[in-house]
């Protein structure tokens, strides 16, 4: 009987969805499949599975949409499964909240070792247990979160997505030190595919939301080298 953690495919093709499921429940985990973005939505808020994986070609509903909604209510890691030439898809997955991609026609043991490496990512993440402060800023290792401090002495959460997390929590580390587009990469996104570009979509997203909980200016680009975080106070 299968004990480890539950993916979530949702996926319109049942042989894919066999084909991953066999897979993966061959490497331990526990699946359910999901014909559709409304059964799929149902079982994620009723089974809180610890990864999706996602067709963004769904009937209806399509998996970008699925995707904004899962990114406004839940903080599970999302790999998306998209055509080989669905280039466009692929940068817009990213920007939105995605974790990973993986393009169609694929090797499903490369589908299973993806899921192994999100999920490595996720738990790494979330690591160190103590609380880091960037001015004002509170980063929570052990609880995966960022809370901003206000004048009243509380502190109001900022939504982040795991990769937005793990993108401020890397730059945290080390405050005012300018860090490559390569090695945030390789530190945040380290088996995936993305691009210098994919880089700049998720730190200008992690700039708005800064920016909207009061915290303008904290990130800064160094032209020519990469980011940094910059805090003020």
């Amino acid at each position: 009987m299968q004990n480890g953690p539950l993916i979530l495919i949702i996926e319109d093709e049942p042989g894919i969805a066999e084909i991953l499921e066999a897979y993966l429940r061959h490497d331990g985990f526990r699946t359910e499949h999901a014909l559709n973005g409304r059964l799929g939505m149902e079982y994620l808020q009723r089974l809180r599975p610890a990864l999706v994986l996602l067709d963004i070609r769904l009937p209806g509903q399509n998996g970008i949409d699925i995707l904004q909604t899962i990114r406004g209510e839940y903080a599970v890691p999302v790999i998306m499964l998209t055509a080989l030439t669905d280039d466009v898809n692929k940068l817009l997955s990213l920007r939105l909240g995605a974790d990973d991609y993986i393009s169609k026609p694929f090797n499903p043991a490369e589908v299973v070792a993806r899921v192994h490496a999100v999920l490595r990512r996720s738990s790494t993440a979330a690591a160190p247990a103590s609380l880091v402060t960037v001015g004002q800023l509170l980063i929570d290792h052990e609880m995966h979160a960022v809370m901003v401090a206000g004048v009243d002495g509380g502190h109001t959460p900022i939504p982040l997505t795991l990769t937005e997390f793990r993108l401020l929590a890397f730059l945290a580390k080390q405050p005012k030190r300018c860090f490559s587009r390569d090695e945030l990469i390789e530190s945040c996104l380290p088996e995936s595919d993305a691009l210098n570009r994919v880089i700049d979509s998720h730190l200008s997203k992690l700039r708005r939301k800064l920016q909207d909980a009061g915290c303008d200016g904290l990130i800064e680009t160094v032209r020519g080298v990469g980011y940094r975080l910059w805090p003020s106070h």
